[in-house]
C-alpha cells in the first residue's frame, strides 16, 4: 500500500466516524498545507462528513483566517501548544463540530533545539469542549513528516470519536 493509499484508509475511516456520529470535520494546516483536506476529499461522498478548512501557512494567515493571537505566536511561536489550540478555536468559528489542527516543522530546514525538524503539534477539539494538543516528533524527510502528520491527525480524530471521548 504506497503513502496516500494509506493516508486515504484513514481518513475513510475517520470519516465513517463522523459520519455515524453527524459530524463534520474542519481543518486548520499549516505544515501539511492542505494535505489533511485533499486526503479527505479524495474519498466520494466525503461532503457528508468533511466541512472544509484553512490553510494557515504563514502566521499572517493563522491571524486572520483563524484568529489566533499575535501575542500567542510572539510568545511562544507558530509551532506550539498554544497556536494550535488558537487555531482549533479558529476552524470551529468557520464551521463543523470537530476540528484537527496542525502546525510543525517539516524541514529541511527551519528546526531549533527545541523544535526540531520532525516536530509537530496537533489538536482536537469537539464544538463546546476544550482541545487537546499533542506534541509529536516524526522521523524523516519533509514529506515523510507530512505523511506522519496527516496520518497521525485523523488517527486522532478516529480515536476520539471511536472511545466517545470527542
Amino acid at each position: 500500500m504506497n503513502h496516500m493509499q494509506k493516508m486515504t484508509q484513514v481518513a475513510q475511516q475517520a470519516g465513517e466516524f463522523l459520519q455515524a456520529s453527524g459530524l463534520l470535520l474542519v481543518t486548520a494546516e499549516s505544515c501539511t498545507g492542505g494535505l489533511i483536506g485533499a486526503v479527505c476529499t479524495e474519498i466520494a461522498g466525503s461532503s457528508a462528513w468533511f466541512f472544509g478548512g484553512v490553510i494557515s501557512y504563514a502566521n499572517e494567515a493563522k491571524v486572520r483566517g483563524l484568529s489566533v493571537k499575535e501575542e500567542t505566536l510572539s510568545s511562544f511561536g507558530a509551532v506550539s501548544e498554544q497556536t494550535v489550540q488558537e487555531m482549533c478555536a479558529g476552524a470551529l468559528q468557520l464551521g463543523g463540530d470537530v476540528a484537527v489542527a496542525v502546525s510543525g516543522v517539516a524541514g529541511p530546514g527551519g528546526g531549533s533545539l527545541e523544535k526540531p525538524v520532525g516536530c509537530v503539534y496537533i489538536g482536537w477539539q469537539v464544538s463546546g469542549q476544550e482541545a487537546t494538543v499533542e506534541r509529536f516528533e516524526f522521523p524523516g524527510d519533509r514529506s515523510a513528516v507530512r505523511e506522519a502528520t496527516v496520518l497521525a491527525a485523523l488517527n486522532g480524530v478516529k480515536e476520539r470519536l471511536k472511545s466517545g471521548q470527542k
